[in-house]
């Protein structure tokens, strides 16, 4: 069943701006303060420092949660900041967990408490906007389980906002979180886990061998090519963080090598990051779980005209 989520009224009858979240999602908590400010993030933190632009007005700030496994941020936020610059919002600021500034950002913005609103260290994106009656903030983040969204909205000089229902777009996915076809995922999702990788066990070189999910990622590639992608390692829990984040950059840096080499890949489409075990789709007791959570996934970071 398709349930009815939010459509904030940012302005009375001016300004109406449908954000349509997926249908599995749930409003955990709101607040809604009258004749208040918000300090609006404009950039990253860096050297101690919060860059923000304080706006007035009557604030509401939702927390929502979406029950789904093998989601991204980025899925999770890319449809309601494409709605937000459909209702003619300006996107000033936008940045993604390290280039936050990571646990810094993080604490330094307010964010409603968990578990209304939980925030992955190693999995969030950050959005803020601003449009002819107002500003508006987005945070996404992932767990192994589900997804969270904080959306902030500042009406400057109106009334209240107003809290109604809309039918909402729904976002799907493959079982196990995983869709069939790169492209369709890549673009509808935002992710997807390279299938047929091999490592030998605490290694970081990809072993030697014909891989069809490569293949179909560089044909993809070819036929885009202002497309810039990020491969991203992951590893189970066993060891060390820091171990971890080292040997999942260097397995996707691997990967990165090998569609150089042998895809003729240009490396300006590439980039290699780890993220350890910080960003599980499975539970870690388990060995098929441990065994799912060791991959490298390819994410979309941007397309360059």
């Amino acid at each position: 069943m398709i349930r009815a989520l939010a459509l904030i009224a940012l302005a009375g009858p001016a300004v109406a701006q449908d954000l349509s979240f997926p249908a599995n999602a749930t409003m955990t908590a709101e607040v809604l303060t009258a004749d208040s400010s918000y300090d609006l993030p404009t950039g990253a933190w860096s050297d101690g420092v919060l860059p923000v632009r304080q706006v007035e007005g009557n604030v509401i700030q939702q927390a929502w949660r979406i029950d789904a496994t093998g989601l991204s941020s980025l899925q999770l936020l890319r449809p309601l900041r494409e709605q937000l610059a459909n209702a003619g919002y300006r996107v000033t600021f936008e940045c993604d967990t390290r280039a936050c500034g990571g646990f810094d950002f993080r604490f330094a913005i307010p964010v409603i408490l968990p578990p209304a609103m939980t925030v992955n260290l190693g999995d969030f994106r950050f959005v803020s906007a601003t449009g002819p009656d107002g500003a508006v903030s987005l945070l996404s983040s992932v767990t192994a389980d589900a997804g969270f969204v904080q959306v902030t909205i500042v009406a400057e000089g109106v009334g209240a906002p107003n809290v109604q229902a809309t039918a909402p777009r729904i976002v799907t996915q493959a079982a196990g979180g995983q869709a069939t076809d790169l492209a369709g995922a890549l673009e509808d999702v935002g992710r997807y886990v390279l299938p047929g990788l091999a490592f030998a066990t605490g290694a970081a070189q990809l072993e030697a061998g014909d891989v069809p999910s490569l293949d179909a990622l560089a044909a993809y590639l070819a036929e885009n090519p202002d497309l810039t992608v990020a491969l991203v390692g992951h590893t189970d829990s066993a060891g060390s963080l820091d171990g971890n984040i080292a040997l999942s950059r260097r397995r996707a840096g691997s990967v990165l090598e090998r569609l150089v080499a042998d895809y003729g890949v240009p490396r300006r489409q590439l980039e290699a990051q780890g993220m350890g075990y910080l960003a599980p789709l499975a539970s870690n007791l388990t060995e098929d779980g441990r065994a799912t959570n060791r991959r490298v996934e390819v994410i979309i970071t941007s397309t360059n005209p």
